[in-house]
């Protein structure tokens, strides 16, 4: 037996902002195996009325959004053009210069290798240094906006419910 069956599909609303809505002519299985309407918010005409999506808007438009996002491109625009610039050195090296990735460094290691081995070594550094910075500078600023965005969702479907 289906757990389904006795809801009202035409009743239940999805208040998901990342929920996509289903385009023209799609639709989910209602109980009856036909394709349910679309569903449209319900209009009050005493308040206006505040999806989950609405106060999604609301946060990623406030400048405590805007600072934890700029905060994150400071760090990562640099950062990824630091290490791809660092990437494509060694390639060209590698390809251009082959005698001097061949010159030896200590027995059989050579520049090449070193490079190679640098490699590694930086991405090691800079995940650490992602996740140290994200720590640090991020991640209060995003709980707090997560902390008030679910709040506020909340306090929505609470009034939804009265």
């Amino acid at each position: 037996m289906d757990n389904w069956e006795g809801l009202d599909a035409a009743a239940t609303r999805i208040e998901d902002p990342w929920y996509d809505a289903l385009a023209s002519g799609w639709g989910e299985l209602d109980g009856t195996r036909a394709a349910a309407a679309a569903q449209q918010q319900p209009q009050r005409p005493d308040e206006r009325w505040r999806s989950a999506a609405d106060i999604y808007v609301e946060v990623q438009r406030s400048p405590a959004f805007q600072e934890v996002r700029s905060r994150y491109r400071r760090f990562v625009v640099p950062a990824a053009v630091a290490f791809l610039g660092w990437y494509l050195a060694y390639v060209v090296a590698a390809t251009v210069a082959p005698g001097l990735m061949a010159v030896p460094v200590a027995g059989a290691v050579n520049v090449a290798m070193v490079a190679g081995l640098g490699q590694f070594l930086t991405t090691f550094v800079l995940t650490w240094a992602y996740t140290r910075h994200a720590r640090v500078h991020r991640d209060r600023a995003a709980l707090d906006l997560r902390w008030d965005t679910q709040q506020m969702t909340r306090d929505v479907q609470r009034e939804a419910g009265r």
